[in-house]
């Protein structure tokens, strides 16, 4: 290996050089050693602790062994849920890193906060749905939408969808707050119209037969883009 080579090795290669190391392994292959970068400098990082329950932010679930391997020593957990704080705490440089739903990075950084994305997680996943009354964004003027908290990553994305159709999220919707399950009631009920669900919420609606989807992110464009 040149020390040219030697020196581009990322920690990024450097893990998935060990996720093939185990591979061969198992396929009886004796893979050659491979270099590492020196630890971080800098070897504690804070971040938010989620609420288990939503397969989209899974990764934060197993993130603290995973910074082990990169050489972070000490991982603290803040127990902050709100997801307006938890963007706060990561502007104020009082947590380090926060791993969520991309629409409140972009409000956040659009409203002038040192924020930076460092990568994405996955491709779209929330799903838009309403009653009969709803069968397209466009529908939703007027309506009564329940989101979990204004600024929140089901907010941010609804905004951005009726925005893009033409309507404005300020005035043309009627925004309320409830916690997911609560929602999931008031949907099955009709006294809302339309919330956007993450898994496994979605799942859930589908199997309760409760209402119809509006819009998939993971398939319909162009919110699949």
């Amino acid at each position: 290996m040149s020390t040219q080579h030697t020196r581009r090795f990322s920690r990024r290669r450097f893990l998935g050089g060990l996720t093939l190391a185990g591979t061969v392994g198992l396929l009886g292959v004796h893979p050659r050693p491979v270099a590492a970068e020196p630890p971080p400098e800098v070897t504690t990082l804070r971040l938010t602790a989620s609420k288990p329950g939503g397969i989209c932010i899974a990764p934060k679930y197993v993130a603290e062994a995973l910074l082990q391997t990169e050489g972070f020593t000490a991982i603290h957990y803040t127990d902050e849920q709100n997801m307006p704080h938890r963007m706060q705490l990561l502007a104020s440089g009082e947590t380090d890193l926060e791993f969520t739903f991309v629409g409140p990075f972009i409000t956040r950084i659009d409203a002038g906060d040192p924020i930076l994305v460092l990568a994405g997680g996955h491709i779209g996943c929330f799903e838009l749905v309403g009653t009969e009354q709803v069968r397209t964004p466009r529908d939703l003027k007027g309506k009564t939408v329940a989101v979990t908290s204004l600024g929140d990553a089901d907010h941010a994305f609804l905004a951005s969808i009726v925005a893009y159709v033409g309507l404005d999220p300020q005035k043309d919707i009627h925004w309320v707050t409830h916690p997911p399950v609560e929602s999931m009631r008031l949907l099955a009920a009709g006294e809302i119209d339309a919330i956007l669900a993450t898994p496994p919420r979605a799942q859930e609606l589908r199997a309760q037969q409760i209402g119809h989807v509006v819009v998939n992110s993971t398939v319909d464009r162009p919110w699949s883009q």
